[in-house]
């Protein structure tokens, strides 16, 4: 509910407070006085665009601040929380407009965006938003009329969750069947590729050892006959050097008991003479192994062969390169058989999940069905209190693709004379009709829909005599659970009143500005008297005013 709104600085109007109702408040005022300026102020508040023509006075900034009890609305309380701002019973809206043009917004004097305001805004206030007549030709309006009726929204949200997972998973079927194609196209070639390299079935660091094995193999001859040689010269000939150094060693020995240094010597010449006999040993050893072997070397050419042509293939220099690739190769291939396995999974679930789904849409269209006939009866009803006797309403629902509102849609035809020629009600209702239209469509849905403030601004316009009282009639019953706020020129519609505020003009400082008052009991009778019959009401017109309020 909004209750109060202060605006300084805006238009023509240099500084004006108003408390409002919590039911049917009704502003009235001549022609040009600025009623519709109020309404243009709140929307500043609300996230309209701003610019420094809206400045009376460019030397100060234009402020304008609603202040709105959400007590009830745990919507708002809630979407506070979520966007860190302090909560409480009370919302403060705020837009700040400089003489250059910038503009800042804040909730709770906290600063948003405008964003955020107007996600706010789309709450509180029905101004230019969800119920806005432009938008009563647009079928997402009209079908949400049609459920807000229903009462279904828990079997909506329901589908709604159910249509979303359906339509993740039809997105990774598609996913997958796509990834499934590419690898397709390359399957063979990649087979073909894993197979080569199963069936050389390379062993950690087989090329590089091969490639050592070999240089051995073609030098075996040169390498034994070294090898014979260093053994020879160490352990046989004439004077071996194994030999040698055991000589020499003992001869040391033999003078141990003349220098103290002498023992430590003789022992590391011994040393020397033990491993260069180990030496001797290995060097034989390797020697023995050694041997010249045309058939291996033709092996392990043929290998190596094999070997260079896949590393030239493949673009790499190592074993372990190639057997990364055949892995790879490997895991692309469990990859598409992965897939076959993974589409036909996928494929079952969207089949199940597409039956609930569709079951609940067409739980969905029977609820919405049932609605047709009672909406369609009850508009008519309404349409002739407010001036429309010929006006017929028809609402066709056609079966459409499941969406995310379930499986049809909804149009709402329109009929202005009783023609039977029923045409979409974007394309022939006029603004007058659908201003009144939507009037009627607001009271039957306020029963089952929390409804924000209703802003209504001279939807009475064309309507007079017994229209314009039932205007005034539903406006008071819509305001038993819901804030209205109606500017009007109707005298019928004034009188159901619960807060009345007056605008007029006045002149300051050589400059007109706008001021607006709240109407005690006798002004607003003096005030539809005006309204009745002009600016000095005759007794009569008084006490036809005083009739109208009930008095």
């Amino acid at each position: 509910m909004l209750k109060k709104l202060i605006i300084r600085n805006y238009a023509i109007i240099e500084s004006v407070e108003i408390e409002f109702s919590q039911r049917l408040n009704i502003v009235t005022g001549e022609t040009g006085a600025g009623k519709s300026i109020l309404v243009d102020a709140l929307g500043l508040v609300l996230g309209e665009r701003a610019d420094s023509s809206v400045l009376l006075n460019t030397d100060q900034k234009c402020v304008v601040e609603g202040s709105f009890c959400i007590r009830d609305r745990k919507d708002a309380q809630q979407m506070l929380q979520a966007n860190d701002l302090d909560g409480g019973d009370e919302l403060v809206m705020r837009r700040e407009v400089t003489a250059a043009g910038k503009s800042r917004a804040f909730i709770n004097d906290t600063p948003v965006t405008l964003s955020q305001l107007k996600q706010f805004a789309s709450l509180l206030v029905d101004l230019h938003q969800q119920f806005d007549t432009l938008e009563l030709g647009d079928s997402g309006f009209q079908r949400s009329v049609v459920d807000a009726l229903a009462s279904h929204q828990p079997l909506l949200k329901q589908f709604q969750e159910a249509f979303t997972l359906y339509s993740a998973t039809q997105t990774k079927l598609l996913t997958a069947k796509e990834q499934q194609e590419t690898a397709n196209k390359e399957l063979d070639y990649h087979k073909f590729l894993f197979h080569e390299l199963e069936e050389a079935h390379w062993e950690a660091n087989e090329i590089e050892d091969l490639e050592a094995e070999l240089k051995l193999l073609t030098h075996a001859e040169s390498i034994k006959a070294t090898l014979s040689k260093v053994t020879y010269a160490l352990t046989e000939g004439e004077q071996p050097m194994v030999q040698q150094l055991k000589s020499l060693s003992n001869h040391l020995h033999t003078l141990n008991d003349y220098h103290t240094a002498i023992p430590a010597l003789a022992q590391r010449l011994q040393s020397a003479q033990i491993e260069l006999h180990d030496i001797a040993g290995d060097i034989e050893n390797i020697n023995d192994h050694i041997r010249f072997d045309e058939e291996r070397i033709q092996m392990v050419s043929d290998r190596l062969s094999l070997g260079y042509k896949l590393l030239k293939k493949h673009g790499v220099q190592t074993t372990a390169e190639l057997m990364e690739i055949q892995n790879s190769l490997q895991q692309q291939l469990n990859k598409v058989f992965d897939l076959d396995s993974e589409i036909a999974q996928l494929d079952k679930e969207l089949s199940l999940q597409y039956a609930l789904a569709q079951q609940m849409a067409q739980t969905l269209t029977d609820n919405r069905k049932k609605q047709i006939t009672p909406l369609e009866k009850k508009t008519e009803k309404l349409l002739s209190q407010v001036g429309m006797p010929n006006a017929r309403i028809k609402i066709t629902i056609i079966p459409a693709p499941l969406n995310i509102t379930g499986g049809d849609t909804i149009e709402f035809l329109f009929d202005a004379n009783k023609s039977n020629r029923f045409e979409p009600l974007r394309k022939v209702a006029s603004g007058g009709e659908l201003s009144r239209l939507m009037l009627c469509i607001k009271s039957l849905v306020a029963a089952s829909v929390q409804l924000p403030t209703l802003i209504f601004d001279e939807i009475d316009s064309g309507i007079s005599g017994e229209a314009a009282r039932q205007v005034g009639v539903i406006m008071k019953t819509l305001s038993v659970s819901h804030q209205i706020i109606s500017i009007t020129h109707q005298p019928q519609i004034a009188a159901r009143a619960d807060s009345h505020f007056f605008v007029y003009k006045k002149e300051k400082d050589q400059k007109i500005i706008t001021r607006i008052k709240p109407l005690s009991t006798e002004e607003r009778v003096d005030a539809i008297a005006q309204m009745l019959g002009g600016n000095k009401p005759t007794a009569a017109a008084l006490e036809n005013a005083r009739e109208m309020m009930d008095l």
